[in-house]
């Protein structure tokens, strides 16, 4: 017993000691100079210079934004809330520190599908508080309704809604699966009608199962995903009180008697989480730091390594974090990971380097330069 006590005691003592050596921000976020991080000036300059100059094309009114975009999908429709973009913002957080900044910072804009690794969280929550014994167990244990019935739906896994290979067949709060970015050539009944693929087997962009992964969670939770993300993450890592995580006008659920919404896991239809360039750079800090702040493990390591594995049926995709590992990203590490929204939202993690990068509304086709740019400032000695 004795022995225990003391081993317990011993690792406290070393998870504290190690929290005082990282620097962890409170309320206001330290700035330090790129001199005093070891980093090269000139190069992260012109990275910053590069981000700004490079405003991603979509309209700054992101419904014309998304009617442009989904336009081919049979019967699209805008269901939750949309506002007007911002300009190019951005941070890079070097040793937990702000290193560089540019735009306004604290604007609160829609992030798309980078929503999706914050809902990721929330499933790495469940299985660390035990709700979800194993993602390997089939969905159909967990939600009782008839989403997950039939032959095919009945073997999908949270694995496979995870990793987006799940190919579900169905309905939900309107929309079709089916219609969600449907081949671009081709017959669309050919395609209503095809033969589903076995789930794990092919990845597949698609946001009605990433609602029907929320969908799933708010049954396992109880309670609304936004309140568990603010209780378990956004709270213990300081993030702003601004905010916002919506789903859609007809998501709503009867959920033991009350009625709870159903959040969307991206912008596709509207909705997903509204939030500031700065709360953005503290979701990405706490993966940097392996799911830990200061002294709370908020996530465990466990959830964070297994979140940024290759997939079976996509190497670059995880549980909804994009990786590196076939160096798309030409130059950078395989170990980079990011999470990514339309529009140019990235929320990039490279823990070789210490960083953390966030874009808002920067032309995609850049962002692989800018984080070059970026890890080549950090090579002073």
């Amino acid at each position: 017993m004795l022995r225990k006590l003391l081993l317990l005691f011993l690792s406290v003592y070393a998870m504290a000691v190690t929290a005082q050596q990282l620097y962890f921000p409170d309320t206001a976020w330290q700035i330090k100079k790129p001199a005093e991080l070891k980093m090269n000036k000139a190069l992260l300059d012109s990275a910053v210079a590069m981000a700004l100059n490079s405003e991603n094309k979509v309209e700054r009114d992101l419904r014309i934004a998304n009617m442009k975009s989904y336009a081919r999908e049979p019967g699209y429709k805008i269901l939750g809330p949309m506002k007007l973009r911002g300009g190019p913002a951005g941070l890079v957080i070097k040793n937990g520190y702000i290193a560089a900044q540019w735009g306004d910072i604290n604007r609160v804009d829609m992030t798309f599908s980078v929503t999706k690794s914050y809902l990721s969280s929330i499933a790495g929550l469940a299985v660390d508080n035990g709700l979800i014994k194993n993602v390997s167990d089939k969905v159909n244990q967990y939600v009782w309704d008839e989403t997950f019935e039939g032959g095919h739906n009945s073997k999908i896994t949270w694995v496979h809604l995870l990793t987006q290979s799940s190919d579900w067949s169905g309905n939900l709060f309107g929309l079709s699966d089916w219609a969600d970015r449907p081949p671009k050539e081709g017959n669309i009944d050919d395609w209503k009608n095809r033969k589903l693929v076995e789930p794990g087997t092919v990845f597949e962009y698609n946001d009605v199962r990433v609602n029907l992964l929320a969908y799933s969670l708010l049954q396992v939770w109880r309670k609304p995903l936004p309140a568990v993300l603010k209780e378990k993450i956004m709270d213990p890592i300081g993030a702003s009180a601004t905010w916002r995580w919506y789903g859609y006008e007809n998501s709503y659920v009867n959920m033991d008697g009350l009625m709870m919404q159903s959040v969307s896991g991206g912008g596709h239809h509207g909705g997903g989480i509204f939030i500031n360039t700065l709360d953005h750079a503290r979701l990405g800090l706490l993966f940097l730091r392996n799911g830990k702040w200061k002294t709370q493990q908020l996530l465990s390591e466990k959830w964070i390594s297994e979140a940024q594995q290759s997939s079976v049926a996509n190497k670059n995709y995880g549980y909804m974090w994009w990786l590196n590992t076939t160096q798309d990203w030409k130059g950078i590490s395989p170990k980079v990971y990011y999470a990514a929204g339309y529009g140019g939202n990235y929320i990039v993690v490279d823990k070789e380097h210490d960083l953390v990068v966030v874009t808002r509304w920067m032309d995609d086709t850049k962002i692989a330069e800018v984080i070059n740019l970026i890890i080549q400032s950090t090579a002073i000695k």
